[in-house]
């Protein structure tokens, strides 16, 4: 499970890197993220999927599809939610004494 959450940050970290690269080009970034914009929301839902993965991916849409909000890293907050911030609760575990 480790090799599979290090693989997702690193993509994730990619794509938003992606993602604020639009905004180094002068005329044609706004353009590109018409087209960026689905692609990574596409990828979002791959990456995480359910009801939180499909939330984010419309989230990510509207993100990089308005302007000025690229710099916004989406994957890497989903990322942190996902694996970091949200604590599952607690499961009772059976503890085994062997006495002698």
């Amino acid at each position: 499970m480790e090799l599979f959450r290090n693989k997702t940050f690193i993509k994730g970290l990619a794509f938003d890197l992606a993602g604020m690269a639009t905004m180094a080009i002068p005329v044609i970034g706004p353009f590109l993220d018409l087209v960026w914009a689905p692609y990574a929301a596409k990828k979002m839902s791959e990456m995480y999927p359910g009801r939180k993965g499909k939330l984010a991916s419309v989230l990510v849409f509207i993100e990089e599809i308005l302007p000025g909000t690229d710099f916004i890293p989406t994957f890497t907050l989903m990322y942190l939610y996902t694996y970091v911030w949200k604590k599952e609760p607690l499961r009772p575990q059976v503890i085994e004494v062997k006495s002698y």
